[in-house]
């Protein structure tokens, strides 16, 4: 028997458990965005390969060695995203966002690397995005730090997590800590990896953070950038640290915290986690007050993060699992036919239900239970003559009878009274009493 086509290397088809872990993930993201007032916003998959090329840096190794480029019939070059930020710059300049400044959107969805896959890492993986665009003020940094750690405390991950802090300082900061880091690498040359020694001409910063051994005596005796923070920048970080304070976001500094490229300006962070075996990052992000510029914008400050689903819904409790509690199970074609309509009419009144097809009453009913249907809806043709459905509790066995016409009532009160549903609606009824349901059409 042939195997048939298989699923390409890096990639994964997320079904059961796993894609209830995603689901949650995503769940939780889009409740913590409403409550901070981050709008929703889809954007395409590819873009102009210049857009990633100019916004995360030519010499990167995600330009040069990770991005999925293609020419199309019409000889463009475009890319799938390897991030979403770049897109969102570009969007906010192609679309007029300008207008909406200060504007916090957020989005989630697949991004594209070609690297070597491992556990917890893919070609095609899921991110959670988050931005803040056209503002400058420290207290955006703080806006989405805060939505950040509240996402983790949603998720129930915050415990073992730890946000590292650093600021990169502005322009005039960084220039001069670039100048003096190179002077310091060059006296080293000899003591460093070739990766670094690449970096050296290119992305010194970049040597900071390396994580082979050869590199970290030479990294770890660096200049820190604190000797060469203007006072504007050491008042911004400032604000930043004492507005996590206020909102009651535990911080650590980490003055190794770097980001390579040039755009990147103040706050830089990281959410890092030993849970996943060897220290990880499951968060990061920072301010990139030069980025929109990059791409041939006006000067638009900006800061934003980027979240791995897949590493996020690594780290959560298996949620609970989704049950249908009632299922119905007709038995002959006029059953059949009269239990579409009663499908319809149950769901439509917010009832949770399926039907089990196939087999006889025995294979219909164990088919029921172990999908964890509580009640069973027995519809045959005495059933449809009497204008009633029979219904079963599958952990007590009782048996008891509800016209047809009130059956989706019948079912949505005992999913209530059972805790079963979410939002329980009630209604007055005639007699003035307060009854478990949706009224009576």
């Amino acid at each position: 028997m042939s195997k048939g086509p298989q699923r390409v290397r890096g990639t994964q088809d997320i079904w059961g458990e796993q894609a209830d872990r995603f689901g949650r993930v995503v769940e939780a993201f889009d409740k913590v965005r409403r409550l901070y007032g981050f709008q929703r916003i889809e954007m395409p998959v590819f873009e102009d390969t210049q857009v990633f090329a100019r916004s995360i840096g030519e010499t990167t190794d995600i330009v040069s060695k990770e991005m999925y480029t293609f020419p199309d019939r019409g000889g463009d070059s475009l890319t799938l995203r390897p991030e979403f930020t770049a897109g969102i710059c570009r969007a906010y300049l192609s679309e007029g966002w300008q207008q909406l400044a200060p504007l916090k959107v957020a989005t989630h969805g697949p991004v594209f690397r070609y690297e070597r896959p491992q556990k917890g890492r893919f070609r095609q993986f899921h991110q959670l995005d988050a931005e803040i665009i056209g503002t400058d003020s420290p207290l955006a940094d703080v806006e989405l730090l805060a939505f950040a750690d509240q996402l983790l405390e949603e998720l129930g991950i915050a415990e073992g997590v730890t946000l590292q802090l650093n600021t990169l300082g502005d322009a005039e900061t960084r220039d001069a800590w670039r100048t003096a880091l190179v002077e310091h690498f060059e006296k080293h040359r000899g003591e460093l990896s070739e990766d670094s020694l690449a970096r050296l001409d290119k992305n010194p910063l970049r040597i900071l953070d390396s994580k082979d051994p050869k590199d970290r005596p030479v990294a770890d005796t660096a200049p820190a950038i604190d000797d060469f923070l203007t006072v504007e920048a050491a008042d911004f970080f400032a604000k930043v640290t004492s507005g996590l304070d206020a909102a009651g976001v535990a911080w650590t500094r980490n003055a190794r915290l770097v980001r390579g490229l040039d755009y990147y300006r103040h706050t830089a962070f990281e959410f890092v986690t030993d849970r996943l075996g060897a220290q990880g990052t499951v968060l990061a992000g920072g301010r990139y007050d030069g980025l929109i510029e990059a791409l041939g914008g006006p000067h638009t400050p900006a800061v934003g993060w980027a979240a791995g689903i897949e590493r996020l819904a690594m780290l959560i409790d298996s949620p609970k699992v989704e049950r249908i509690y009632t299922a119905l199970v007709p038995l002959g074609p006029a059953a059949e036919a009269k239990a579409v309509g009663l499908l319809a009419e149950m769901r439509g009144e917010g009832v949770s239900c399926d039907m089990a097809f196939r087999g006889n009453l025995k294979k219909r009913l164990a088919k029921a239970s172990a999908a964890g249907a509580r009640w069973v809806v027995l519809l045959g043709d005495d059933e449809i003559a009497a204008g009633e459905a029979t219904i079963r509790d599958m952990e007590t066995g009782a048996q008891s009878s509800a016209p047809l016409d009130f059956l989706a009532m019948e079912l949505f009160e005992r999913l209530a009274a059972n805790d079963f549903m979410e939002g329980v609606i009630t209604h007055v009824a005639e007699d003035g009493t307060r009854k478990v349901g949706l009224p009576p059409k």
